[in-house]
């Protein structure tokens, strides 16, 4: 009999760390997870089925789904051999971090920003090091760049989730000249910003961009991202990465979504639009404070407990997401940009439920 627990081998490091987790709480207006609200066209849905069903499926997928990285190259303007494609960016993120970072490793986090971040790092056994952002959620470049010097890694989420805040060309430029490992760019957002740094990609070989389809693609719940880089560190990475790490389903959605991604531009340019419009009005209601986003959500801070006023929200059929628990959000909820219906719904909640505070 074991005289502990098996638990006992799990490391330290890890035992100490609460898991990433989201409960999945239904709602009439749904706002709380950054997706988009306007789903693939139904014919493109239909032409993926078709697409599936003459395929096998008792088949393995190509062990390195050339046709999929080729269309990415052709989309992109990257090379075949730099790309890399997973079961969400979330996969990727794990496979680059888990070849860098170990015991004694510092790995540096712009603070708040996505939480994975910082728990991989840690789950890793490095030693990840914050940096907070400026008051107003800028970021805050001198101390990232002074930070970065002597980091295996540098991760940042360029529009930063939560706070939807834009790091400049010029300010990524700076960091990847002094440092002496690899910086991770999450472009998750880089749609609605309408910015890139893949146009710097080909002269720092130390920069790697990643980008994910659950956003502005509409394929959240089909689960494809990829990842940049020069083909030296792709061909590393690519050893951390599971075999057969996407269905054929999602392959298939992928590369038709590639093939037909103008039908898509109408609904990104509405939720920018959406975005404006919301941040615009919820600064027209007293005592509430709505910051500047680059990408389809935005910050919102009340007097009110941030808690009640999610409550208070979710009674009237109206779901965001409470980030209060992130450091430098008091009082902060956040806010995805739905239709123009959606957002409707969610500007007379919020002032119903601002008359009973």
């Amino acid at each position: 009999m074991l005289d502990r627990s098996p638990s006992d081998v799990i490391k330290p490091e890890v035992r100490a760390l609460s898991a990433y987790t989201l409960k999945h709480v239904k709602a009439e207006v749904k706002l709380d997870q950054n997706e988009n609200p306007y789903e693939l066209p139904q014919e493109l849905k239909e032409e993926v089925v078709r697409r599936v069903l003459a395929r096998p499926w008792g088949r393995y997928p190509e062990f390195v789904p050339a046709s999929t990285t080729r269309a990415l190259a052709k989309f992109t303007g990257w090379t075949e051999d730099g790309i890399l494609i997973g079961n969400g960016s979330n996969e990727l993120i794990m496979a680059g971090l888990s070849v860098i970072l170990g015991t004694g490793k510092k790995a540096v986090i712009p603070q708040p920003t996505f939480t994975l971040y910082k728990l991989l790092s840690s789950v890793f056994q490095s030693n990840a090091v914050s940096v907070p952002l400026k008051t107003d959620f800028t970021f805050d470049v001198d101390a990232l760049t002074e930070a970065s010097r002597d980091a295996a890694v540098t991760v940042i989420c360029s529009p930063n989730n939560p706070t939807g805040t834009l790091l400049e060309t010029d300010a990524l430029k700076r960091i990847l000249k002094v440092t002496n490992g690899l910086v991770f760019l999450d472009e998750a957002y880089h749609e609605f910003s309408g910015q890139t740094a893949l146009k710097i990609l080909p002269a720092f070989p130390n920069l790697i961009v990643l980008r994910t389809f659950s956003k502005a693609m509409s394929m959240a719940g089909l689960r494809f991202g990829y990842l940049m880089a020069h083909p030296e560190v792709a061909k590393e990475i690519h050893k951390a990465k599971l075999p057969y790490n996407v269905n054929i389903f999602t392959l298939t959605a992928a590369e038709l979504v590639l093939e037909r991604s103008g039908l898509l531009r109408d609904a990104i340019q509405t939720l920018v639009s959406e975005r404006q419009r919301l941040i615009t009005e919820v600064r027209k209601r007293p005592g509430v404070e709505a910051f500047d986003s680059c990408a389809n959500f935005f910050l919102m801070r009340t007097p009110r407990d941030a808690r009640e006023l999610f409550e208070a929200l979710y009674a009237q059929g109206v779901l965001v997401r409470d980030v209060s628990s992130y450091p430098m959000l008091e009082r902060v909820l956040r806010v995805s940009a739905g239709t123009p219906e959606e957002n409707d719904r969610f500007l007379s909640a919020l002032d119903k439920s601002l008359e009973t505070t």
